[in-house]
């Protein structure tokens, strides 16, 4: 059964990686380890395996001469492009707004205003980025955006434990204060950033504060399967929502990238512990290893431990459904046709 894959939201693989990606076209596979226990996986990659392709980055400029290819090898796909128009401060190892801008450009020239989520997130309040810089932020970059988008993801910094201290570290060599601000403040920011996104033809939608959804606001689904639908299967095709976190309206996908791989240096960051480990696996990755960010002597070991025990897992699952028939030949617990 195919899958809708995510690439990715633990890196920047269409800013940094797109020559790693492209190698897991060409091989039909990819590996990816499970953040959260360790757990690694192999992830079929041909046409056929994938419904369709979900890109994250702020940086789509390298990767767009990748992606003629990667339409004619029979992919589908969307983009979630992130800018944000922050100081550089926050988002140290980024390419000018303006930069950026003209890419989504390019995109939606070479697609659709459909195939791409503007995402202005994270929204960070401090005493730099306070409510009126982000009016007239925001402002900026939708008038340059207009007509080249239809949609605008946006949510509030979420300050996970290594952001939290992230932002602590970051206050403290800066001297700035960072501001989680209240309930009534981010109502009212949003409310606002819809009218004027809204002025410019942006729909706004929030990702994982459904306190915020109104008549101006809906709720956003990065990865989402009613935009898969409408923009390649007329007919239809299943698909489920599976959240990643509170709130979260995401279509069930898998993704591919890894934790600690991306150099950008964004201080709210989850998916970087350490940004010279992040910095070290980058200049030192191995576009032809099936794991992103490991070598290819300790993928391919990876690969092999991983088919093996898929073997002996489809082993053991024969093995027992022909002890449960023979036990019981008179109880259909499986189906074998």
């Amino acid at each position: 059964m195919s899958k809708i894959i995510s690439v990715s939201r633990r890196s920047d693989i269409p800013a940094f990686y797109g020559d790693w990606f492209m190698n897991r076209l060409k091989e039909g596979f990819a590996g990816y380890v499970n953040p959260f226990g360790g757990q690694k996986y192999i992830l079929p990659l041909k046409p056929e395996d994938v419904t369709c392709f979900v890109f994250w980055s702020k940086n789509y400029t390298p990767f767009i001469e990748k992606l003629k290819i990667i339409e004619e090898m029979g992919y589908k796909f969307y983009f979630n492009y992130t800018i944000t128009g922050l100081p550089n401060i926050f988002e140290c190892n980024l390419v000018k707004k303006e930069t950026a801008i003209n890419s989504l450009k390019k995109l939606s020239t070479l697609y659709t205003p459909k195939h791409i989520n503007w995402r202005y997130d994270p929204i960070i309040i401090s005493d730099i980025t306070d409510y009126n810089f982000h009016i007239k932020n925001f402002e900026n970059i939708a008038k340059e955006l207009e007509g080249y988008v239809e949609r605008c993801y946006f949510s509030y910094a979420i300050q996970y434990g290594k952001v939290k201290r992230n932002f602590e570290k970051f206050e403290n060599e800066n001297y700035l204060k960072i501001i989680d601000p209240d309930r009534d403040l981010r109502i009212k920011l949003a409310n606002n950033l819809a009218d004027i996104a809204s002025k410019h033809g942006i729909k706004m939608l929030t990702c994982c504060d459904d306190f915020l959804l109104s008549q101006k606001i809906s709720k956003a689904h990065c990865v989402d399967g009613k935009i898969i639908e409408e923009l390649f299967y007329k007919n239809g095709f299943k698909f489920s929502e599976k959240p990643t976190r509170k709130d979260c309206g995401c279509t069930d996908s898998a993704d591919i990238g890894s934790y600690d791989t991306c150099p950008h240096g964004c201080i709210y960051c989850y998916a970087n512990i350490n940004k010279k480990v992040a910095d070290d696996r980058y200049l030192h990755h191995d576009k032809d290893a099936a794991f992103l960010g490991y070598n290819k002597v300790e993928s391919d070991k990876w690969v092999e431990d991983v088919k093996r025990a898929q073997s002996e897992k489809n082993i053991l699952n024969i093995e027992t459904k022909v002890k449960i028939k023979k036990k019981d030949s008179n109880t259909t617990l499986f189906d074998y046709a």
